[in-house]
């Protein structure tokens, strides 16, 4: 039997749906327009005002904001309400330039939280559920969000933050954690390190995990659900939007549903900018209707994915996105062919590999050099050594066979790769330290 934490948002009628979205958008341009030079000043360029939006089918007239107007605008030039009424900001993990600063008033907080709170109860939470937070806490959305969710639905929460793993299975096992919140790869190496200390998901009471803030495979959901003995759901946000929660996982595992009811979601050619019909691949753009301090119109993620409004078997109406199918700005381009770390980890894993590895692009004499290490897990690594070079030969073919270029395979001992608490490297493109 499905559960719902606003059943009467989760399964609208799409007519219902749309007069909402239409009656918040309005608003929110107004609201937009008023309080935000910065924003005012591209509607102005492309010779948009309020009165042009009266619906959502109008919803394409207004400019995007991309990353790069956050940067630009940093830290308040996006603010909408005075900071007297703001009371907190969360910041992205970015790794070059400023980092984008959001900010939320307590709506906005409440908000976030209740888009949390429907993720854990699609995953079967309740308030008899204890819930181990081992997200970052901290400037990262991902600890504050789950957290905050867990509240809502009166589970028991844990605030383990991320890290001191042997910890995270001690409590886990002491107090019956019944839900993990954590990115994908934390909970694999939990998973590892459940193992290492000669336990199984038997000795655990975990039954569900919500796992994002990073891409992640379905055949790293398998050895995620294996491994720790649950069914794993995939959550979907981002900072600038307001951070996990913007689209959940359902038990039907066939996509996230979008809140749509805060969040209008649009898919674009990366190129052109534009609006694609529902089912094509293409950018995910998020307008946030409702949020009053950092409300984004027409924000351009760079994720790559489709929608659908297939009729899902837990009974929401919510629009459904797939999995992002990676970044436009993760591609790769090696040797002039388009390249998706998510497609590598595929490989890997149904060879029976570890998702335990590191991709390093480099550039030697004019070429493009792509160079993957693997971790053998300890089963494998006692394998006679002349082996491995069978194994690399024949992990380099399968990987040629998926991307179209050959890579340098390296299998490596066990436990060799830096394993990460929080988001994931798994990439390091050298060409870009040389340029």
């Amino acid at each position: 039997m499905a559960h719902y934490w606003h059943e009467d948002i989760e399964c609208m009628s799409r007519e219902d749906m749309r007069k909402l979205q239409s009656e918040r958008l309005v608003a929110q341009v107004k609201h937009v327009y008023e309080h935000v030079p910065y924003y005012r000043a591209k509607m102005d360029e492309k010779g948009v005002t309020p009165d042009d939006i009266q619906s959502v089918d109008d919803l394409h007239k207004l400019p995007f904001l991309s990353k790069a107007d956050l940067r630009e605008a940093y830290p308040y030039g996006l603010l909408a309400k005075p900071l007297s009424e703001c009371v907190r900001i969360h910041s992205t993990s970015g790794t070059t330039g400023k980092r984008v600063v959001a900010f939320y008033t307590q709506h906005d907080v409440d908000l976030w939280e209740d888009c949390c709170a429907r993720a854990i109860t699609a995953a079967g939470g309740t308030d008899e559920d204890v819930l181990q937070v081992a997200y970052g806490y901290g400037l990262f959305t991902g600890g504050a969000g789950l957290h905050g969710g867990s509240h809502k639905v009166g589970c028991l929460t844990l605030p383990m933050s991320s890290g001191n793993t042997e910890r995270q299975i001690q409590f886990m096992r002491d107090l019956g954690s019944t839900i993990l919140c954590c990115t994908p790869s934390y909970a694999a190496y939990i998973g590892e390190t459940l193992h290492d200390m000669g336990l199984t998901p038997d000795d655990i009471k975990l039954k569900a995990g919500i796992f994002g803030a990073e891409p992640w495979t379905e055949e790293m959901r398998r050895t995620i659900e294996q491994s720790l003995g649950i069914k794993a759901y995939d959550i979907f946000g981002l900072t600038e939007i307001s951070g996990p929660g913007v689209a959940f996982e359902c038990s039907e595992q066939s996509g996230m549903h979008i809140n749509e009811d805060h969040f209008i979601p649009e898919i674009i050619d990366p190129e052109t900018g534009e609006v694609l019909p529902e089912g094509e691949i293409g950018e995910l753009v998020f307008t946030a209707i409702d949020k009053e301090a950092f409300p984004m119109l027409r924000y351009r993620t760079r994720d790559l994915c489709k929608l659908t409004r297939e009729k899902c078997g837990c009974g929401r109406t919510l629009i459904k996105m797939c999995k992002p199918m990676g970044r436009s700005d993760d591609m790769m381009i090696i040797r002039g062919v388009n390249v998706f770390p998510s497609q590598i980890e595929t490989v890997l894993i149904e060879q029976g590999y570890t998702p335990n590895y590191l991709i390093e692009v480099d550039r030697k004499n004019n070429t493009d050099t792509l160079d993957i290490s693997v971790e053998l897990t300890a089963e494998q690594f006692s394998d006679k050594m002349k082996d491995v070079q069978d194994r690399e030969r024949s992990l380099a073919a399968a990987i040629k066979t998926m991307l179209g270029i050959s890579p340098k395979v390296h299998l490596v001992s066990p436990k060799t790769i830096t394993r990460s608490e929080g988001k994931a490297v798994r990439v390091i493109d050298r060409r870009k330290l040389h340029d």
